[in-house]
């Protein structure tokens, strides 16, 4: 069960609330001596002051040093002090803010300043706001000002002190720091020890997610079987994240997305993370993955980008590739944004459509084979072997012209023994560029020669498909890997 520091500048900061033993100055949190246990430390600074080299500042980059999960974090300090440095999270924050009518609600004027705690707003209707402020801004103390021009914009945010507190924000913080605690001390488990916590992150909604939720369900059982504890988390969750020891997206993951927020602050704060965020950075572009691919001499199908700014790039794809053509948008998944086009007219009318998307698309050679192969890889050894099988009159495995069930194509599950060596060794060339992390390749075989297709981040595991040769073993030989990293970092290594 994780253990909870609350440090405060001095004993008469906390006279307002009820004493506890987890309550200690900051000069008694720094002088603790180093404690081996692997038990999860939190730790809460709530010092008068944060800037830099002040012993609020310092309780937080000792509380990093001993391993300690701490808010608010160094960087999280050095960030808000300079408004440079957090401007590109208040872009984010004031698109949120401008389709949000709970401010007009809430304010009196065209300006409004708001106390949150745990990112907790005193008003029910700042509920939603709250924690996405406190998801990229994690102080337990923090005051924002808004203001409305056109629209609601902030205007500023800094972190406040425990004694400039009125009545009714004590009693707001102290029943938000018991919520966050409770959140870490959650519920009793099993009697069971677990060794370890996972975070499976994944949105129920998602229609093609790359896990379905009996998988998720398998993945639970047979880790809490190897002593690892697994949670599902959703997006909501982000504050929850630091509860873990691990984290393991089964949710699509994107640059511009919450999936890769979170493996950014998972691997910022010494988490075990599959997909990691360079794997999703290397991934998740295709304009990107092929010039990878190509300065590796990894063979591909042929490909040139094209560029909405330069008429000549398709030109040059008619020329170099020829008829049919495949374009893809950068960022596409599960053949969305993937299409094909037969000749001039067709392509002028569908790049057209699609430079609405992206300013880059990628056209490649067409290569029809009756299915693509997919060789997931798992720290650079092969995971599971599939024949992907296109879909029925189909020149791709899903048909998002048809809405019923007879979109997707038939797949078969082979032994990695029974799989051509020479596709093998090409998924395991190309996994390796990305990194040492859980990933899907696919590949076309066709005359005799193996071709790159693309590299998935975030492969595919169903029940009954991926699993079907290896079944559970599947699941273990992915919870192996978790546990061979966990423990590397127990000892201080790298996993």
């Amino acid at each position: 069960m994780a253990q909870l520091f609350i440090v405060i500048e001095k004993k008469e900061d906390w006279r307002a609330f009820y004493p506890s033993a987890q309550v200690m100055t900051v000069d008694e949190y720094l002088n603790l001596p180093i404690n081996e246990s692997t038990q999860t430390t939190h730790v809460v600074n709530l010092c008068s002051s944060y800037r830099y080299l002040s012993k609020g500042y310092y309780c937080s980059l000792l509380a990093e040093a001993k391993g300690h999960r701490v808010i608010p974090d160094v960087r999280a300090i050095n960030d808000i002090s300079r408004k440079s440095l957090y401007s590109l999270d208040l872009d984010d924050l004031n698109e949120l803010i401008e389709q949000s009518k709970e401010l007009s609600k809430t304010a009196l004027s065209n300006e409004i300043t708001v106390n949150f705690y745990f990112g907790r707003a005193p008003d029910p209707l700042l509920k939603d706001l709250g924690r996405r402020i406190f998801e990229i801004f994690s102080f337990p103390l923090l005051q924002v000002k808004f203001r409305k021009e056109k629209t609601w914009r902030f205007e500023s945010l800094k972190p406040i002190s425990l004694t400039g507190l009125d009545d009714q924000g004590e009693n707001i913080f102290a029943e938000s720091l018991d919520s966050f605690s409770h959140k870490i001390w959650r519920k009793n488990r099993a009697p069971k020890v677990y060794r370890y916590d996972l975070a499976i992150l994944h949105n129920p909604e998602e229609k093609m997610a790359p896990s379905d939720s009996e998988t998720l369900q398998k993945f639970i059982t047979i880790g809490k079987s190897m002593g690892i504890y697994c949670d599902l988390l959703e997006k909501k969750d982000f504050s929850r994240l630091l509860e873990y020891d691990a984290l393991f997206i089964r949710e699509t993951t994107a640059l511009n997305h919450h999936t890769y927020r979170f493996a950014k602050k998972a691997e910022s704060e010494g988490l075990v993370v599959i997909d990691d965020p360079q794997s999703i950075l290397r991934c998740t572009n295709k304009v990107y993955l092929s010039r990878l691919l190509s300065s590796r001499k990894i063979p591909t199908p042929k490909t040139m980008i094209l560029d909405k700014d330069n008429e000549h790039t398709l030109t040059d794809a008619v020329k170099n590739i020829g008829f049919p053509m495949v374009i893809k948008i950068p960022d596409g998944s599960f053949s969305v944004g993937v299409v094909k086009a037969e000749n001039v007219e067709d392509l002028t009318q569908k790049t057209k459509e699609l430079f609405k998307k992206s300013v880059l698309l990628l056209a490649q050679e067409f290569l029809f084979t009756e299915f693509d192969w997919r060789i997931g890889v798992l720290n650079h050894k092969p995971l599971f072997a599939c024949k992907y099988f296109m879909s029925k009159g189909h020149w791709q495995i899903y048909d998002h012209s048809v809405s019923d069930q007879n979109n997707w194509g038939q797949s078969q599950t082979l032994p990695i023994h029974k799989v051509p060596e020479k596709v093998v060794k090409t998924a395991l060339k190309a996994a390796n560029i990305i990194g040492n992390g859980l990933y899907g390749v696919d590949l076309k075989e066709k005359d005799g020669k193996v071709f790159i297709i693309e590299i998935n981040d975030n492969p595919n595991i169903d029940h009954e498909c991926e699993d079907a040769y290896l079944g559970d073993d599947l699941y273990a030989k992915v919870f192996d890997e978790f546990l061979r990293r966990l423990n590397l970092r127990s000892i201080g290594l790298i996993g």
